[in-house]
């Protein structure tokens, strides 16, 4: 072999390890759910456990940092406490890049969400509603919740019309 050769192969050696590294930390997959998934995040996203796709199920969103606020809402009659992720710490779990938010639910209502909502009023994915899993037949298992009482602005049509219950998928465009 000569000394061509041999320095082509150190090379391309080296180009491979290093671009084996840089993918496994751009572009990771997560864990797949053990548990019947709940939710499916599909679109913009940067990780994957499911073909073009990120699953989860309840222990997986239980997992991620749990935040509540306690607010009045159009659909109970007194002040009530959500708890679950905020919608920010699930979109960067996906690690998503887009602009709005397909948000669709179980009987199949959709409504798109501006992704910038998510960090600026400090949304919700709530999985309890007072202190208790929130069953299907009350807007459960997961409800995207806005903070209303924390803004005039926020009490409107607008933001409630974004609160989705019963959800079950988003598409990150």
């Amino acid at each position: 072999m000569n000394v061509l050769s041999r320095r082509s192969i150190q090379i391309a050696a080296t180009f491979l390890l290093l671009a084996g590294t840089w993918i496994g930390q751009n572009a990771k997959a997560l864990e797949a759910p053990k548990e019947r998934p709940i939710l499916t995040i599909t679109g913009k996203i940067g990780v994957s456990n499911a073909p073009n796709a990120v699953r989860l199920d309840m222990k997986m969103i239980e997992a991620l940092p749990q935040h509540s606020f306690t607010t009045r809402t159009p659909w109970y009659n007194r002040p009530v406490k959500f708890t679950g992720p905020l919608l920010a710490d699930v979109l960067r779990l996906v690690k998503a890049e887009g602009q709005t938010i397909g948000a669709t639910a179980i009987n199949d209502y959709r409504i798109t969400i501006p992704a910038s909502d998510a960090s600026q009023h400090g949304v919700i994915m709530a999985r309890l509603v007072d202190d208790q899993p929130i069953p299907v037949r009350d807007k459960g298992p997961l409800f995207i919740v806005y903070p209303f009482d924390t803004s005039a602005q926020l009490r409107s049509s607008v933001y409630y019309e974004r609160s989705i219950w019963q959800l079950k998928a988003l598409d990150i465009q």
